[in-house]
């Protein structure tokens, strides 16, 4: 028999294991909650840590404790664990539980007080020193603890997507410049339509990537208003007017975010529609990494039968039955991360509408749907970065093949030969490839025809009047390596 202790809540006694850092609220929420097999979610687990320390040194600074140094040196020393992640594996009750967060915040009380205890040479559970709830809960709410350490959380977790969102978009910028050269034919619903680069096609993927980037920096604008101080349901009920308008101050000295207290603090501890749009802001980029995977995959489809103008990075083989074959995985992950993402934000929005009264009692599913999400499409960022793009090249004589019968190459002399001679010109192709009908035709000399499709034509933004029907064929404009910024900012040239 192993050695335990007994603690006592409202429901009763139970015995604990004896060295274990939880405690009888715990144990409860173990056998309540048994849902889903994945615990509090570390982040958030690191952010209880902040909150509960600056709760502590708030108190101890109005005068808690007096007298008793070490017991405030304990505390502090066990919230500083918590907030460094050395404590999280002691938080063992699922990420979803009922309650609103409450089996969380006394997991979280209880781990922190028994590491407070250790520290001043205790038991785990020595009702002599700290205590879960009269010291490190003190003057404290789950109902503003619980809001307060998730908004942390997501600005932790959204701060490293937003470096991960930079790192991609920098790849496909890399991608843009490798590409810059190679003219391909452009789709619309599927079908040929004009000429582009894949550089040029990378680059708009990456401005996509840009965009994300911008909407996730916002976020934090949205997550630093807090109920912290407000209690049980905002009216600060059990906690001294000093401590309310002092603990989120320390808050901010302490994480270095700026945070704020909510004018309303009832209305801050009813509402969580903040989170519904910081999600909604999250799902974009996962609706981006959506659509850029099934571009990727569309382009590298094949390698005979398919489009095949991209060779992504093999990375495993691709079938048990089909020898040779190699699948595009790494979009095809990420795809499905995005997905996720999307069912995340419906269960996130009915949540958070579920509230009722003065409390969001759901609010445990938010934080579990969020933060989820953030990691995933963190990861899958990453993924794709390091395993596709970064090592992702053209299939330069693919792309020149399917070009020389393409309706898009004969597209782009429409300026030089008229929308109805090209037309007639089409109708005569056959199986003939556009540039040879075209020279047979005498309408244009080889080197007019090849400026027509190059890699510079095809950027240029637009054409100059001069060069339309029958004008001198003009070469000017960004080059085809220019940067995104360069490209969208060159102006539109016109020949004297």
């Amino acid at each position: 028999m192993k050695p335990t202790r007994i603690e006592k809540d409202l429901l009763g006694e139970r015995e604990i294991p004896a060295g274990a850092l939880y405690g009888i609220h715990t144990l409860r929420a173990l056998e309540n909650f048994p849902l889903t097999g994945r615990t509090v979610h570390p982040t958030l687990v690191r952010a209880f840590g902040f909150v509960k320390g600056a709760a502590v040194r708030t108190n101890a600074a109005l005068g808690a404790w007096s007298g008793e140094p070490e017991k405030i040196g304990a505390m502090q020393e066990a919230c500083a664990e918590m907030s460094e992640g050395r404590l999280t594996r002691h938080i063992l009750v699922d990420g979803l539980q009922g309650g609103a967060g409450t089996s969380t915040n006394m997991n979280i009380n209880e781990v922190l007080a028994a590491r407070a205890n250790e520290l001043l040479g205790r038991e785990p559970g020595d009702g002599r020193g700290v205590s879960p709830l009269g010291d490190v809960n003190r003057h404290q709410s789950t109902n503003d603890t619980f809001p307060t350490a998730l908004r942390l959380a997501a600005i932790l977790e959204i701060r490293s997507l937003e470096t991960e969102v930079t790192r991609l978009q920098e790849s496909f910028q890399a991608a843009e410049k490798r590409m810059a050269g190679v003219v391909k034919v452009g789709r619309t619903q599927l079908q040929d339509a004009v000429l582009i680069t894949l550089g040029r096609e990378a680059g708009a993927w990456g401005e996509a990537f840009g965009r994300d980037r911008w909407r996730l920096s916002k976020c934090e604008e949205r997550l630093r208003v807090v109920n912290l101080g407000g209690t049980a349901i905002g009216t600060g009920l059990g906690a001294p007017r000093e401590y309310i308008f002092r603990v989120v101050d320390e808050l901010r000295r302490q994480t270095g975010i700026g945070f704020a207290r909510a004018e309303n603090l009832v209305e801050a501890t009813q509402n969580a529609d903040v989170f519904v749009e910081v999600m909604g802001l999250v799902k974009a980029l996962a609706c981006t990494l959506w659509k850029v995977s099934g571009d990727l995959r569309l382009l590298a489809s094949g390698p005979e039968a398919g489009l095949g103008e991209l060779i992504l990075p093999p990375r495993q083989a691709g079938s048990s039955l089909m020898p040779g074959k190699v699948n595009p995985v790494i979009p095809e992950a990420v795809a499905q991360a995005a997905m996720r993402v999307y069912g995340n934000e419906a269960s996130l929005s009915m949540a958070c509408a579920q509230g009722s009264l003065e409390l969001n009692p759901f609010l445990p599913l938010v934080a579990a749907c969020l933060l989820e999400s953030v990691e995933l499409l963190r990861n899958a960022c990453r993924v794709l970065r390091l395993h596709c793009v970064d090592g992702m090249e053209a299939d330069e004589a693919r792309c020149a093949r399917q070009i020389a019968g393409a309706t898009a190459a004969a597209t782009a002399l429409v300026p030089l030969l008229g929308h109805e001679q090209v037309t007639e010109l089409l109708r005569g192709a056959n199986s003939t490839d556009i540039r040879t009908l075209v020279l047979e035709r005498h309408l244009l000399r080889p080197e007019e025809y090849d400026a027509a499709i190059s890699a510079e034509a095809v950027c240029r933004l637009g054409h100059s009047l001069e060069s339309a029907v029958g004008g001198p064929l003009r070469s000017e404009g960004p080059k085809p390596n220019a940067g995104t910024a360069e490209r969208n900012s060159a102006p539109i040239r016109s020949t004297p």
